[in-house]
């Protein structure tokens, strides 16, 4: 019963009209307009972080310190997506070398904590919050390290502003302050997290004003002492002192080990654009493949929102999750096959399994090596020298672990959460082993040129919204507002990083967004699919394109708090 009526509810919801289809331009997916600046540009998810993306660049700061001092920002104002207890990735354009640099800054589990002791405790899976998932953050090593490439301004200049609204409080904005009051009740059971994170018991209210004057503390800490006074000072003792008194593992020798490290980013070409990607231990070489795998089809002429369009586009993904699932891990633990996975070659092979006719319901991981609740905070700047930057940061399950160290102001990631209580699996559990990762920045190159930074966050959203913006830019024409604004695919229910209790056999789930056609969510229940309506999963996306007549296009996502702007 509850299945047909989520197959009517999606009926429904597709029956009505494309959002913003009575605008003057006649552009019926677009909210408002693209935005287009002569000299910087930014995007964030939270109009005061844009606007302090702006200030620094305005004062002589790179596109670099822009993003760190964005991303500060949304750390304070934004605490269900992102924080200095979480981790970071990044793709840099460096418009001297003419060249795309890759971060990884992820972090690895504590090193004193074993598969073993999750069998001790009779656990089958990780928690989703509490000690145990926590790893180290990689955040303020993700800063530092891009700041020394490529940072023009002091790291005490690029704090210093959310330093002042840290002390001095801003309003809450509507959609973090509803993701917010929805953390507070199970997060709160969590030492130091009522104390630093609601009002009196609660979470703040829409256009309340909220203060993080602990916060304040420790990135002035981070601004006069450096990336050590984060790793290998106090802050770092008091974190270890804190998961030791309270059921962890998480110590300060774990802090003073990490490091983050330089990656070569990886591309495939799709009609003639190239998309680019970091390996794994993230996820987005996933967007790479599915990309492969709709080459061959010509989605200009069956439509946007076509059941084909969306037939084509799931049992990709399906086909690119099961090597996910199998491939990606942490590649100083597991190597994964990557340039076989994103090869075209191995793409004809796999893209035979595809039928016009009928959904797939059970898919086996390929074999290359022989021929998400996940809440995240995306950003993206460009300055005036035309670098630009693809920056994503997370705590994970929106808030992270809910461990708040008493004093700090932010809460520690829960992405080991992600890892497979499994032997011998890719993404098993290992002391000093990153986890599998979600969060994935994106760029896209043509003829060797920048075109577009962009992202879209949201778990396992993040690949198939890459690859439904290039899409919508590539095959269906659109411009870079419209492309964010049209409705969205959502397939979930595949095969997970996480073992073979969550392997899809029943072909999953079609989530759709409102504006497809009822002929369409018809024609794919006939071929198989199940298709229901979902209210959130769609992710965030924000987008900066070169303008080919000078300057800069953006974009920022309808569906988030934040907006484009540029001077």
């Amino acid at each position: 019963m509850n299945a047909c009526l989520a197959m009517i509810a999606a009926v429904m919801v597709a029956a009505m009209p494309a959002m913003a289809a009575d605008r003057v331009t006649g552009k019926p997916f677009a909210t408002r307009s693209e935005v287009y600046a002569p000299h910087a540009m930014a995007a964030t998810s939270h109009p005061l972080a844009t606007q302090i993306a702006l200030d620094v660049m305005r004062a002589g700061g790179s596109a670099v310190d822009a993003a760190i001092a964005a991303n500060a920002a949304l750390g304070l104002m934004e605490p269900t997506g992102n924080g200095i207890g979480g981790d970071l990735f990044a793709i840099v354009w460096d418009p001297k070398t003419q060249r795309l640099h890759g971060y990884n800054g992820s972090g690895r589990s504590p090193r004193s904590l074993t598969l073993a002791e999750f069998e001790r405790r009779g656990l089958k899976d990780i928690p989703s919050h509490g000690p145990l998932p926590v790893t180290v953050p990689g955040t303020v090593d993700g800063w530092f390290a891009l700041h020394e490439r490529f940072g023009r301004r002091s790291m005490a200049e690029n704090l210093a502003p959310t330093i002042r609204y840290a002390r001095e409080g801003h309003p809450v904005h509507e959609v973090i302050a509803y993701y917010w009051d929805r953390s507070v009740p199970r997060l709160s059971r969590w030492p130091g997290f009522t104390e630093q994170f609601t009002i009196d018991g609660r979470a703040p209210r829409t256009g309340e004003t909220w203060r993080n004057p602990y916060l304040a503390d420790t990135l002035q800490a981070i601004a006069e002492g450096g990336r050590d006074a984060f790793y290998k000072g106090d802050i770092a003792r008091t974190i270890g002192d804190y998961f030791a008194a309270n059921d962890g593992f998480l110590s300060y020798e774990d802090m003073a080990a990490h490091t983050g490290d330089w990656v070569d980013p990886v591309s495939t070409n799709y009609r003639g654009y190239d998309l680019w990607e970091l390996p794994p231990s993230g996820q987005g070489i996933a967007a790479l493949q599915i990309l492969n795998l709709l080459e061959p089809y010509d989605l200009a002429s069956h439509g946007f929102g076509s059941p084909e369009h969306v037939h084509l586009f799931v049992e990709a993904k399906k086909l690119a999750f099961a090597d996910r699932a199998r491939w990606y891990a942490d590649p100083a633990f597991h190597p994964a096959p990557v340039a076989k996975l994103i090869s075209k070659e191995y793409a004809r092979d796999r893209g035979q399994l595809i039928s016009m006719e009928r959904a797939l319901r059970e898919v086996q991981p390929g074999t290359p090596a022989q021929l998400d609740e996940g809440d995240t905070i995306y950003l993206t700047t460009a300055d005036a020298d035309g670098m630009m930057v693809s920056l994503i940061q997370s705590n994970y399950r929106g808030m992270g672990s809910g461990m708040a160290p008493p004093g700090l102001g932010f809460i520690l990631q829960d992405r080991g959460e992600q890892f497979v209580l499994q032997e011998g699996h890719p993404n098993s559990f290992a002391p000093g082993k990153r986890p599998f990762h979600t969060i994935i920045p994106a760029f896209v190159t043509r003829d060797g040129k920048p075109w577009l930074s962009y992202g879209v966050m949201g778990g396992a959203m993040q690949p198939q919204g890459h690859v439904q913006i290039l899409l919508n830019l590539i095959d269906f024409g659109m411009n870079l507002q419209e492309a964010g604004d049209a409705p969205r695919i959502h397939h979930d229910g595949s095969t997970e990083p996480t073992g073979q209790a969550t392997a899809m056999t029943d072909g999953g789930r079609v989530e759709l967004e409102s504006g497809f056609p009822i002929e369409s969510v018809r024609a794919l229940m006939r071929k198989g699919h199940r298709v229901q309506f979902a209210d959130g999963p769609y992710g965030g996306y924000q987008a900066i394109m070169v303008n080919p007549q000078g300057g800069w296009i953006g974009a920022s996502e309808s569906r988030k708090d934040g907006h484009a702007a540029g001077y």
